[in-house]
């Protein structure tokens, strides 16, 4: 695959660096980012981690320690996985699009599969014989046409598309760490998929996924991919979190429509219902994303976000006490954008930013799509 962004190569030391951000208290992707932009590196943004956490009302935060970092470095070799740095060539380009991409990612496996065009196949753990059969038939039809296959090794349909493309390419996203695999009785699963596919996830190794890291790794699944389908899904179950994610990030939604008396497919024809593309078999997708991913083999995506993550220096500001009060003062569990908050605070954009980033590692702010905040 062409590409038409640069690659970037982390120095060892900036690999310890950024592993050390991203895993200490109250850091997460889109923090990180800003984190970067504003200190202009890792480390600088790392000695400021006490005093932004201080400023926004809050103690010390733990701070990951180089000796943890490379520990969690040397376990991933041994363990055959590999820590990868957004804006590095190993990294999925379409996962670098999404507005809270993981700044690190580790990825186990034949690393070739990440360069093909992704489709997503999620629904049921508690999948009907159907469900499972058409997943297979699309699985294939998709596989044959040269896309690799994005699930989450979850029971049901997740299986079932993974094992319908195991010789042919598929990539599991993990909820958990690398040496932490749910449900346990995949492990064979996974096994068999590493040869001519890969395992990916966020997470440190030793990470025991909790219910609120699958929808946080369904954001993973949709951003890898050029589309989703949604094969079986309740009215409330993680492959509708799936879809709005999707929608979100700018992808297909595509979904198989069931009966109207299976609760199990009560999600799908919703989706349906809500303008989400039907389909009955693999050419309804195909002919949708080929020729999006036509264009993106002859190097017309997107470049990464104005040069994000690229440990370019940024500028400190200190805000003067009367600002932060106001801003805080605005802010409040409801969500509130950006722009509004520097309008209404009568403050510059810097100045409100980097109150948000110091209430952020006080863990006192949530960040939320399309540039919105509300207190934790």
């Amino acid at each position: 695959m062409h590409d038409t962004t640069k690659s970037i190569r982390l120095t060892d030391e900036q690999r310890i660096d950024w592993l050390r951000l991203i895993r200490s208290q109250n850091v997460g992707p889109r923090t990180f980012r800003t984190l970067i932009n504003h200190f202009g590196g890792a480390r600088p943004a790392l000695e400021a981690l006490p005093g932004l956490a201080r400023r926004g009302g809050a103690g010390l935060p733990k701070i990951f320690s180089r000796a943890e970092a490379e520990r969690e470095i040397e376990a991933a070799k041994k363990l055959g996985v590999t820590i990868v740095a957004a804006g590095e060539a190993d990294y999925p380009h379409r996962l670098q699009m999404i507005d809270d991409a993981p700044p690190l990612i580790a990825i186990r496996g034949n690393t070739a599969v990440l360069t093909m065009p992704q489709v997503a196949i999620v629904g049921s753990r508690n999948a009907s014989a159907a469900g499972i059969k058409i997943t297979q038939q699309i699985t294939r039809g998709l596989s044959e046409a040269g896309f690799a296959i994005v699930s989450g090794l979850a029971r049901g349909i997740d299986a079932a598309a993974h094992r319908a493309s195991t010789a042919s390419g598929t990539i599991a996203v993990l909820a958990g760490g690398q040496d932490r695999i749910y449900p346990a009785e995949h492990d064979s699963l996974l096994d068999a998929i590493l040869p001519a596919g890969a395992a990916l996830t966020e997470m440190p190794l030793g990470w025991e996924p909790r219910a609120r890291d699958f929808p946080r790794r369904n954001r993973l699944i949709s951003g890898l991919s050029l589309g989703v389908v949604i094969v079986e899904a309740a009215k409330r179950s993680g492959s509708l979190i799936t879809s709005r994610l999707a929608l979100e990030q700018g992808r297909e939604v595509f979904a198989v429509p069931g009966s109207p008396l299976d609760p199990r497919a009560e999600g799908t024809n919703g989706l349906i219902k809500q303008g989400a593309t039907p389909v009955t078999e693999a050419a309804d997708i195909i002919n949708v994303l080929q020729p999006m991913a036509e264009r993106e083999n002859l190097g017309l995506t997107l470049p990464p976000p104005d040069g994000e993550l690229h440990d370019e220096p940024g500028q400190g500001v200190e805000p003067e006490a009367d600002e932060r009060t106001r801003i805080v003062g605005l802010l409040s569990p409801t969500p509130v954008s950006i722009d509004d908050l520097v309008r209404l605070s009568r403050t510059s954009p810097r100045v409100v930013r980097m109150v948000l980033l110091e209430l952020e590692i006080a863990g006192r702010l949530e960040r939320h799509g399309g540039g919105l905040v509300s207190l934790t």
